[in-house]
C-alpha cells in the first residue's frame, strides 16, 4: 500500500516540525506562567479589591518543577537526536555538511590530528615560542617516602 503525496507531506511536516513546536510551546508556557499571568493576577486583584493581597504562584513550579525538568529532558534529547541525524546526513534543508566539519576527535590508535595552531608534541614550543616544561625529570614516587604516619595495626577478631 502506497501513501498518497498528501499523506506523505502531512507526515513529513509533523516529523520535521515537532522539535521546534516543542520549543515554542515551552517558551510560550514559560512566558505566560512567569510574565503574563503574574501581571494579570495583580491587575485582577487591584481592580476588584483595590490592592494586591497575594502573589502569583507559578503553576509550572508546582510539584518541584517537574514540568521544567521533563521539558529540559525532552528538548535536550530532541536537540541531541537532531544533531545525530544531521551528522548522519539526514535532511539538512539542502545544506551539505563537508566531511571534515564537526569534531576533530579521533579514537585512540586510529591516527593523529594536528591542528595548525597547536604544537606537534608536548615539549615543542607552542603559541608564544617558549618551550613547555618537561615532566621527564619528575620523581616517580613523589620523593619515594610515604605520606603521613604508617597505618595502625588492626586487631584480629
Amino acid at each position: 500500500m502506497q501513501k498518497s503525496k498528501i499523506q506523505a507531506k502531512k507526515e513529513d511536516w509533523m516529523n520535521s516540525k515537532w522539535r521546534p513546536a516543542m520549543g515554542w510551546m515551552y517558551m510560550a508556557v514559560c512566558v505566560m506562567d512567569f510574565v503574563a499571568f503574574p501581571i494579570l493576577w495583580s491587575l485582577l486583584q487591584s481592580l476588584s479589591h483595590g490592592q494586591v493581597t497575594s502573589q502569583w504562584q507559578p503553576l509550572t513550579l508546582q510539584g518541584a518543577g517537574l514540568f521544567h525538568i521533563a521539558m529540559g529532558g525532552v528538548l535536550g534529547l530532541a536537540a541531541y537526536g537532531r544533531t545525530q541525524e544531521k551528522m548522519a546526513g539526514a535532511n539538512n534543508g539542502g545544506i551539505q555538511i563537508p566531511t571534515g566539519a564537526g569534531t576533530t576527535y579521533v579514537p585512540p590508535g586510529q591516527g593523529l590530528v594536528n591542528v595548525s595552531n597547536q604544537s606537534g608534541s608536548f615539549g615543542n614550543p607552542g603559541f608564544g615560542g617558549a618551550p613547555t616544561p618537561s615532566f621527564a625529570s619528575a620523581p616517580s614516587a613523589f620523593g619515594a617516602k610515604p605520606l603521613g604516619p604508617p597505618p595502625a595495626v588492626q586487631p584480629l577478631l
